[in-house]
């Protein structure tokens, strides 16, 4: 994984491929890379669909090698639903395909001259671009199962729907799972529509004749997987409540602590939440010959995933995760499992952010577009998006942008991205990281939760504003350093709750490359990424007026605790003083 696979899509006569060594780009990966390519070469005040923008598609530290959960990718860009740089984190196959191939990246860059629609074939003999129009108006599904029909079905496959070919700011990027479906998304952002504007359908990636990346020192290496495995499966999250009810495992526990987001983050807490929870999420896929039980890619011993059958027993979507049976449930009302993993199963298909979509139907259910509750109405409505009608091109842009075309004050959105399942006045950690992070409202940011709700790494009690901004900067540096290693985030509670957990990972890391990394060291590496961010968006024209939640959030009280957020603006301005 030492090289950096660039396509050109502006050139004259077509788009061509070529191999850059790695250079002043030596020893980043993941979210390092991408951070680190778009804050160098993308022009802050570029326009994110121009051909100065760059799409970067960058495995892990860890990726394809035989380190346990170390299979995530991540996508860089300027964004075009926040203006700021972009990381979207996705799980799925590709991540551990590309680095056996031996790229730290690729990155599309440019803008065809052109109309066509282009499919990139990857392999260990070189890279094919194809112009390919037969692909246009293809949702991400109908187009896996043509690649496959094509190549085999011992690819991975990077893919837009519809959603990326209209240049939405809600588009995701698909990659295919295990099962070669696609449903593993880099979904914050709008990088799906950078995809699109580089006119890049699908990325077919081929590993066959490629072995696993090999450590320095592998007996070393062996050990330190051994012991990360066990740590992970000794604590409760990772090795007894994700495995058994999946991410939606959260949706009793936060609901529970008054901050689970109820029509259009009116209240705390959903009646209908024991309709859609984890736990009866994996019953249904169970009852129904389903899997409650899964990995999104090979090396996952966490396996939060699942697999949701229909009432006659048929595939419809992944196990929807606990973002999106939020998103799409309690924020609109909805308290069908079955109309849930519809909504789930079309974003998927046309590529759309789970979160954007849920948070936007929310906001146009706010607007009189329908009742709360009304899950038809809501199926249409992301069908809207789907067929790319007028109102489908509102929403298929997001909450901020639906909320300005309809008139709805109460629009849960910072820096233009949408909030996700925690309502930060009953969980103001996560308050701080929403306000505050480099990508807008992300939970993964900096995920507060841990010690706000589930008593992870200790404890911050979530309703009021001490201790924070400690909490959230601390999570944001460790998160920014662990997205670069390609490692799953779910790691995060064994290591923070287990100190031989996390010197196993350091272990994995410097038995790998042969390094003597410590925990000092990594830390230095998230403070690196961060400050890469931030000087990019200082660049872009953020300020520290970006840095704030909705007013709303201040001013209307939250049941059930009828809390509102109380950190003040001059703390948020203190996150990244360190």
């Amino acid at each position: 994984m030492d090289k950096l696979l660039r396509i050109n899509m502006s050139v004259e006569g077509g788009p061509n491929a070529s191999v850059d060594q790695m250079g002043e780009y030596a020893g980043l990966a993941g979210r390092a890379l991408t951070s680190a390519v778009v804050a160098r070469e993308v022009p802050p005040l570029a326009h994110p669909l121009s051909e100065d923008n760059k799409l970067v598609i960058a495995p892990g530290m860890l990726s394809g090698s035989l380190a346990a959960m170390s299979g995530r990718m991540s996508v860089g860009c300027k964004s075009p639903l926040t203006g700021g740089i972009k990381e979207a984190n996705s799980g799925g196959q590709a991540s551990q395909v590309l680095a056996r191939l031996g790229y730290a990246a690729i990155i599309l860059e440019g803008k065809p001259r052109d109309s066509d629609l282009y499919r990139i074939f990857i392999n260990k003999d070189g890279v094919n671009i194809i112009p390919d129009n037969s692909l246009k108006g293809l949702g991400n599904y109908d187009l896996v199962e043509k690649m496959k029909r094509e190549y085999g079905d011992k690819i991975a496959c990077i893919s837009i729907g519809q959603a990326g070919e209209m240049k939405m700011s809600a588009a995701s990027v698909a990659f295919t799972d295990m099962e070669l479906r696609p449903t593993r998304h880099a979904g914050r952002g709008g990088v799906g529509a950078v995809m699109g504007a580089k006119g890049v359908k699908v990325i077919v990636l081929d590993d066959t004749g490629m072995t696993a990346r090999a450590p320095k020192d592998p007996e070393k290496f062996k050990a330190a997987n051994r012991a990360f495995v066990e740590g992970l499966r000794r604590h409760p999250v990772t090795g007894e409540g994700l495995p058994a009810f999946g991410t939606n495992v959260l949706a009793n526990v936060i609901n529970e602590a008054g901050g689970y987001p109820t029509h259009n983050f009116m209240w705390g807490r959903f009646l209908g939440v024991s309709k859609i929870s984890g736990e009866t999420e994996a019953e249904t896929e169970v009852a129904r010959g389903g899997v409650a039980t899964h990995g999104c890619h090979r090396g996952c011993t966490i396996q939060c995933s699942g697999i949701y059958m229909d009432k006659d027993g048929h595939y419809l979507s992944k196990q929807p995760e606990y973002e999106t049976v939020w998103a799409h449930g309690a924020n609109c009302g909805i308290d069908d499992l079955d109309a849930i993993a519809m909504l789930d199963r079309l974003d998927d298909d046309f590529g759309l952010d789970t979160i954007e979509m849920g948070a936007t139907i929310g906001v146009a259910m706010e607007a009189g577009l329908a009742r709360f509750g009304d899950a038809e109405a809501a199926i249409r409505l992301i069908r809207e998006v789907g067929k790319g009608t007028p109102l489908g091109r509102i929403l298929g842009n997001g909450a901020a942008v639906t909320g300005k075309v309809f008139g709805v004050e109460r629009v849960p959105v910072v820096k233009g991205q949408a909030l996700p399942a925690y309502d930060p006045r009953a969980i103001q950690g996560m308050g701080v990281t929403y306000a505050t992070s480099t990508m807008g409202a992300d939970h993964t940011a900096g995920y507060a939760v841990t010690a706000n709700v589930l008593k992870v790494g200790g404890y911050v009690d979530p309703l009021k504003a001490e201790g924070q901004i400690e909490l959230s900067r601390n999570l944001q540096i460790a998160t920014a350093a662990i997205d670069a290693t390609g490692m799953c985030l779910f790691i995060a509670f064994a290591v923070l709750d287990q100190p031989q957990t996390f010197q196993a990972l350091l272990d994995l890391l410097n038995s790998f490359y042969g390094l003597e990394l410590t925990g000092d060291d990594v830390t230095a590496l998230g403070k690196k990424i961060l400050t890469m961010e931030r000087d990019f968006n200082k660049r872009a024209g953020f300020t520290r007026q970006q840095d704030r939640l909705p007013e709303f959030f201040r001013k209307e009280l939250l049941p059930p605790h009828n809390s509102v957020f109380q950190v003040s603006d001059e703390d948020l301005d203190r996150v990244f003083n360190w």
